[in-house]
């Protein structure tokens, strides 16, 4: 257990590192296209690429025959799971004969009270945010269809997102009275934008990688790394709508000079991330390069070969799995056991002997010995004649 969980820890930093250098790489681009590529790299540890190569073993197992692994696959194999050998030392006799030890579960212990605290912590949270929206006051609705409810509510909190399904706009009542209605309609814009890329629901999404893996600091890591790219995702369509920069950058300072920070990943707020990274590219206002045709076509083929480099690794390895089981049960000896007694009218005779393999007696019984009959000079057989 403790083998394999390393092993994917080991393939999801390698992937999240993979992913920063790809976003490096995109820096000149929209920052939606980042915030996807570090959600990937999220979702990465949800799915362990030992689950693809178990997909790739079932494909080749009933039509592949069985040979000897290949080499590449066996490099392959070594480098996707290098801690693989610590499960057959943990296999060894002698160690199956010893105590059984208590570590792991101590890791398991200090594993669920870690969640356990992070997810509490969470709802508190949560729960304080809810209890604030129901005491608001409802001022309409927003959005295309009117679908999102504006509430204004005596909260020191941000302007921001509440829920998933249905959400909510939550306005502090206070911010009225100091934005104007330029700014207040940039600040709006600015929350609309989340809920039309349902940043709520993935950030939701990415809260359960960070209970569950609370402990590895590169998910921490990527978790302030979506705040940053949906942030500026938004500046960049606000400032694309045509909002004015210099009013929409003095909206958000408004907000933080005004406002508390959202106190939940969830709760998408307009304050997140450096905010003096985002002024200064609001302010600048610089030319945002779309995803070209050559790029699309590196980033699907960059998606495609980390989804069927494990496949094909399973569908290399599974003929030689095949050839050591079929080469383990032709190994095996088969005794068929039959307990033999000669018959003796007297009721002695020899003791029984089992057959041996493949049918052959272990051990055979001794010849009759010739009897002699007394004064005759005669002979006789064996008993039974």
């Amino acid at each position: 257990m403790i083998p394999a969980l390393a092993n994917h820890l080991l393939q999801s930093t390698i992937f999240a590192a993979a992913a920063g250098m790809l976003t490096r790489l995109l820096r000149d681009n929209r920052a939606r296209t980042r915030y996807w590529i570090w959600l990937t790299a999220s979702m990465k540890f949800l799915v362990p690429f030992s689950l693809f190569i178990e997909i790739g073993r079932t494909l080749s197992w009933s039509t592949a025959p069985a040979i000897a692994q290949p080499r590449l696959a066996f490099v392959m194999d070594e480098i996707a799971r290098p801690f693989a050998t610590l499960d057959s030392h943990a296999a060894t006799p002698a160690t199956a004969a010893s105590a059984p030890s208590i570590v792991p579960a101590l890791l398991l212990a200090a594993w669920i009270c870690g969640c356990a605290a992070v997810l509490i912590f969470w709802f508190v949270r949560w729960r304080r945010v809810a209890a604030t929206v129901r005491a608001g006051v409802c001022l309409g609705r927003l959005g295309a269809g009117q679908a999102v409810e504006l509430v204004a509510s005596e909260t020191q909190m941000e302007p921001g997102v509440f829920g998933i399904r249905r959400p909510v706009l939550l306005l502090p009542a206070r911010l009225v009275g100091h934005l104007d209605g330029a700014r207040m309609d940039a600040v709006l814009t600015h929350e609309l934008c989340h809920i039309r890329c349902r940043d709520n629901l993935t950030a939701a999404l990415h809260m359960l990688v960070e209970a569950v893996f609370w402990f590895h600091p590169i998910v921490w890591w990527i978790g302030a790394r979506l705040v940053e790219e949906r942030e500026r995702a938004c500046d960049e369509e606000v400032v694309r709508l045509g909002n004015d920069p210099g009013v929409y950058a003095e909206g958000i300072l408004n907000v933080c000079r005004i406002c508390l920070e959202s106190p939940l990943a969830c709760v998408s707020g307009v304050s997140g991330a450096d905010l003096g990274k985002r002024i200064e590219a609001i302010m600048t206002n610089r030319i945002i390069r779309g995803l070209n045709f050559a790029t699309k076509l590196a980033l699907a083929t960059a998606g495609l070969a980390a989804l069927m480099v494990p496949v094909v690794l399973g569908i290399l390895s599974g003929p030689a799995l095949r050839a050591q089981a079929q080469s383990a049960t032709a190994s095996t000896p088969k005794f068929e056991v039959a307990s033999i007694k000669a018959g003796c009218p007297g009721g002695g005779g020899p003791a029984p002997y089992a057959a041996g393999p493949k049918g052959l007696p272990s051990s055979a019984p001794p010849p009759p010995k010739a009897l002699k009959a007394g004064g005759g000079g005669g002979t006789a057989t064996s008993p039974g004649r």
